[in-house]
């Protein structure tokens, strides 16, 4: 069963395993059903979470019930335990919603929830991240996660993220990051898809972001905290919940 999921999930691309979902994750929570791993977004355990990743393969990552990986989980217990996000009358700007978020998001009748994206189906709004359609500081709220290294200027991105949130709102920005890095990689004369899959980590990103990432949202005008959220939780919890130790959220403001 788990070599067929590790196939499964491998080979065939997530905007199409995604929609596969709908069907196959309840037979996949039903078969790993269990009491050693638990998603915190829908509080469902199981014996074990399922392997995921593109070119390196992470065991244990993919939740079969909410489809949610280690930075959906630990951004949920953040929004969950340290903001006013599940309680508080906020308009909200998703840029790529993610499954894991977006239709619990949509259910919450206190936010005014728009999602954008130039080719996510999930999106309300087909638009460009470096030329929005929005008037100046209308947002409490942008989650941005895992979209700025696509993005070729990625500094009119960050430019147009500022541009449309409210003075004293606040943003998510998480990016795929290697924190032993001090400045950031490109190298636009990396065309082969596949190298670049292998330097990159995926064949669509631009870019690896290093610790110098921060300093540059910094540069922008945004107030950035480097939230290492799993510090603040007991080690019983990060296992429990499949997080990966460690791991940063930026949280940005304005």
């Amino acid at each position: 069963m788990k070599k067929l999921l590790k196939y499964i999930l491998n080979t065939i691309p997530r905007p199409i395993l995604i929609r596969l979902s709908y069907v196959a994750r309840p037979v996949l929570a039903f078969f790993l059903k269990g009491d050693q791993f638990t998603d915190p977004i829908d509080s469902k355990s199981f014996k074990s979470f399922l392997p995921y990743g593109y070119d390196t393969q992470r065991n244990n990552v993919l939740s079969p019930s909410t489809l949610s990986l280690e930075r959906h989980r630990l951004l949920w217990l953040y929004l969950k335990n340290e903001t006013d996000f599940f309680t508080a009358p906020k308009k909200v700007l998703h840029f790529a919603p993610e499954q894991a978020f977006y239709k619990r998001f949509r259910k919450m009748k206190h936010l005014e929830y728009v999602t954008t994206d130039l080719n996510s189906p999930l999106a309300d709004v087909k638009a460009d991240i470096c030329d929005l359609p929005f008037k100046d500081n209308e947002f409490d709220i942008i989650f941005c996660n895992h979209v700025l290294e696509h993005i070729p200027d990625d500094t009119k991105a960050m430019q147009e993220l500022y541009r449309v949130m409210k003075p004293g709102g606040y943003g998510i920005f998480q990016i795929p990051q290697d924190l032993s890095r001090a400045t950031t990689f490109d190298d636009d004369a990396i065309t082969d898809k596949a190298e670049r899959a292998k330097i990159f980590g995926q064949y669509d990103h631009v870019r690896i972001y290093g610790r110098d990432y921060f300093d540059k949202l910094r540069s922008i005008g945004f107030k950035v905290e480097e939230v290492d959220y799993t510090m603040t939780l007991s080690e019983e919890d990060v296992t429990r919940f499949c997080l990966a130790k460690g791991e940063v959220i930026p949280v940005v403001r304005k």
